[in-house]
């Protein structure tokens, strides 16, 4: 993972920023629709935390993704942020620190994903028979790899049928261990990957499983959905071989990775949607 450089620049963020950066990052996505994050200012800078009692490897990734979103929010807005990841260990609802950097105008890059965080949703319906350009799948990898992650694509039918019989297994030990009335729709029957002609499926990983990894897969995770947004993909995300340790032994050795992966995504051509609800933004400051 990259060590940023986190030393601030200027007199700090104010109330008007922290709306910004909150608005965005109630946006990201959540396992379960969760929306586990709090935002506030501490010192002239951003603070994202977990909402206490929402803990564990689901909730940082979330805030992750959230700081992804605020991330950008300051930077249309010309208040380019530093990030700094789980900067207190003994504090261990702090996500994320954004400090102010030297001011600069945003990218084109910048520009195109901010734009495409209202517009990203998790699509779980199949997609239709149209496969992802060569160019596209590229552009998804460096998405991942410039936050420090990596994104191997399952690309084959022996490839997409090994992991799902991965996903229906995971599926099956969280049905059986915890039957919750949380428990997503998509578990372990909606794997439409094995029903669609040109599935294209994507695991996100790092190289470590610490909180601090976690919080920067999120972050990497979400800026591949926006990536993949911008450029018309839907996605969706698929979590059982993560929710279970075994099933995601097996995959990192199906991977041939040292490394962690931290979600499996799902890309293509869908139909349209909509985001789902939202906590109010005044929910979420502190």
């Amino acid at each position: 993972m990259r060590s940023p450089n986190t030393t601030p620049i200027g007199a700090g963020y104010g109330e008007a920023a922290l709306v910004r950066a909150a608005e965005a990052g109630i946006r990201a996505p959540s396992m379960h629709n969760a929306q586990p994050w709090l935002f506030g200012l501490r010192d002239g800078a951003i603070e994202i935390r977990v909402d206490p009692g929402r803990g564990g490897w689901a909730a940082r990734m979330a805030c992750g993704a959230a700081a992804c979103n605020a991330r950008l929010a300051l930077a249309v807005a010309g208040q380019r942020a530093l990030v700094a990841l789980h900067p207190d260990p003994a504090d261990r609802d702090l996500v994320a620190r954004l400090m102010p950097g030297r001011p600069r105008p945003a990218t084109s890059a910048e520009t195109a994903l901010h734009a495409a965080i209202a517009r990203r949703y998790s699509n779980r319906d199949p997609f239709r028979p149209a496969p992802v350009p060569a160019g596209m799948r590229a552009a998804l990898k460096e998405a991942a790899r410039s936050e420090g992650a990596w994104l191997d694509l399952l690309v084959g039918t022996t490839a997409i049928a090994a992991f799902s019989e991965i996903a229906r297994s995971a599926g099956r030990v969280l049905q059986r261990d915890a039957p919750l009335p949380g428990t997503p729709e998509e578990l372990p029957g909606r794997l439409f990957v094995s029903h669609e002609p040109e599935p294209l499926l994507g695991v996100l990983g790092v190289s470590g499983d610490r909180a601090v990894d976690q919080i920067a897969a999120g972050l990497a995770m979400q800026k591949v959905l926006l990536t993949a947004t911008a450029a018309g993909l839907d996605t969706s995300m698929i979590s059982q071989p993560i929710e279970v340790p075994a099933a995601g032994a097996l995959l990192r050795r199906a991977l041939g990775r040292s490394g962690h992966p931290q979600m499996v995504l799902r890309f293509g051509y869908g139909t349209p949607g909509r985001p789902g609800p939202r906590r109010d933004v005044t929910d979420v400051l502190i």
